[in-house]
This record gives structure tokens, sequence and C-alpha cells, in this order.
């Protein structure tokens, strides 16, 4: 099985104000996404509050994500653990669910593991399954760094593993991944704002926080860099580059979280350690939606939109 070129969302988990899965908004949220021409999801990554989800919620979260996507677009599973039994288990039982189509994993959190260590790590996650695995580098969460020649031994290694996520933030290091990957090994930006960058050198795409938000744009925006017509990816990016950088200006997902609410999509509840944005964070980004055009059609959802 291939593995897709472009844009894909990294779905936030919309909960309600009592902090159980919103399954109808997270329906109605994939749903949207596809209308909106986004090239596939990924359901359980960091931008789900994904450390807060019990392992039969994920689960839930994932049959949602596939039932409503319907083969329209591919799903993939983030299966993260810094126990690699654990990781091992979670993309065992992740690959079983009809509709996913890639596994996602990080490097293991907080131990930080020798190069070594994540090799044999991420060698053990790609044994179990059969299934296209994504290796997903990002050293600011994990504590580590994924290098490139641990990545390009992985992918010699194993024949599944077929790609890598990165967020490292080191466009040198995103370049040599680029000159050296084998033919079908794909490189993901994993940082809105360096997607041009990454394009540029040779990746093959996006997976995305802003396009929770502006879905249709950011598919645009990085098909037509992909396509080469520069000038349009551009133009796009000036415009919605101030909201890609307002989704960081506090810890992810919390921004997005709340430009969502704003749109009408979601309640903007979060479980703890996460906690809704300061009330400066959310002016800027009200702002910042309104000027794009965003908040102009959200519908009012009364109380489910007040903050948990």
């Amino acid at each position: 099985m291939d593995v897709p070129t472009g844009c894909g969302t990294a779905l936030v988990t919309p909960f309600r104000q009592d902090g159980s899965l919103d399954e109808e908004a997270l329906y109605a949220l994939v749903q949207w996404q596809i209308d909106s021409g986004i090239d596939w999801l990924v359901a359980c990554g960091t931008t789900a509050e994904t450390p807060t989800l019990a392992d039969d919620e994920c689960m839930q979260v994932l049959r949602i994500v596939t039932e409503a996507a319907a083969g329209r677009v591919p799903v993939w599973a983030g299966c993260t653990h810094n126990a690699t039994r654990q990781a091992v288990e979670k993309s065992k039982i992740a690959a079983r669910v009809p509709g996913i189509t890639a596994i996602l994993s990080a490097s293991p959190y907080y131990n930080k593991p020798t190069q070594q260590g994540q090799f044999e790590h991420f060698k053990a996650v790609a044994e179990a399954v059969e299934l296209p695995v994504i290796l997903y580098n990002i050293p600011s969460r994990t504590g580590v760094n994924l290098e490139p020649e641990t990545a390009l031994r992985l992918a010699d290694a194993q024949q599944n593993i077929r790609g890598v996520k990165e967020s490292s933030g080191h466009l040198a290091q995103i370049t040599e991944l680029v000159t050296r990957a084998p033919k079908g090994f794909r490189i993901y930006a994993g940082d809105d704002n360096m997607v041009l960058g990454v394009i540029g050198v040779g990746g093959a795409g996006l997976v995305s926080v802003a396009s929770n938000e502006i879905p249709a744009q950011m598919a645009q925006m990085v098909r037509a860099a992909l396509e080469n017509d520069w000038a349009a990816a551009r133009h796009l990016n000036r415009r919605y580059y101030p909201l890609i950088q307002a989704n960081f200006l506090e810890t992810s997902p919390g921004p997005v979280k709340a430009v969502l609410a704003m749109m009408g999509k979601i309640g903007e509840h979060y479980r703890l350690p996460m906690l809704p944005v300061t009330a400066g964070t959310r002016a800027r980004l009200e702002r910042l939606a309104s000027e794009l055009g965003l908040l102009a059609q959200c519908a009012e959802r009364g109380a489910d939109l007040r903050v948990s």
C-alpha cells in the first residue's frame, strides 16, 4: 500500500463539557475536512490530546474517524508509547480497525533512548504490523532527535517503514533525509510554518495542525507547492501565516481548539493538564480568525461552547 502526498490533518479530539468524547462533533469535523479537500487524516496524534485518552477511547476515536471517512481518504492511527511493548500492542490493535491505512509512531518520550534504542523500538513496531509505518520525529515533545542515519537505517531494515513526519525544525536535517531517502520513502513536514521549505527540497507534503481550522486553504497551498505553482503557494502562505504561527502562542492544541470553538465546530473543552488559552491569546486568535473570515458563518451552539 502506497502512502499519500499532499496535506493531512492531525485531528483534534472534541470533548463535551463533562470531559467525555464528543462523538457527534468528531464525526462532523471529519466530514467537513473531507468535503474541504484534505488528503488524509491522522487520528490520535499529538494534536488529539492522546496522552489524556484511555486505550478504549483511542479505539473509539479511530472507529469514529474511519467510519466517517468511509474510505474516501486514508486514515493514520497515532500509536506512540515510551514503552516498546505498549507501542507494539497499540499498533497491533489499531491496525485491526477497518479503514486504518497506516501507523504513525513517535520516538519514545521521557526515556531519551539512544539512536540504537530508537532503531530497535521502531523496528519492533514495524515488525508487528503489515500496514505502512510512518516515523514521527518531534524532539520538542520526546526529548530525543531521530537522526537521518537512524531513519534511513530503519527504511532499509523494514520494508513497511514508508516515511517520516519531521518536526525537528531543522531544514538541513530534513534536506539530508530527502537527499538520501530511497525511492518511495516520504518525508513530511510536521510543522505548518516549514512546509514550503520542506516541499522545496523535495518533501512529500504536510501533516498539519492549521488544517483543523482551514483545511481547504492548507490543502490548496500544499498542492500548489507540490505542483510547482510557487506563486499561489506563497500567496496562501502569506495570508494564513499569522494564524499558523498563532496556533502555537500557547501549547498546542489549546489555540487551535479555541479557534474551532469560535467557528462553531467543537466545544472548547480540554482535559487536564491542558487548559483554555489565556484572555490575551484568545483576543489575538479571535481577531485573526475574524480578519480571515473564519467567523462569518459560525453557528451559535449556546452552552456547549462554554469553556470547561
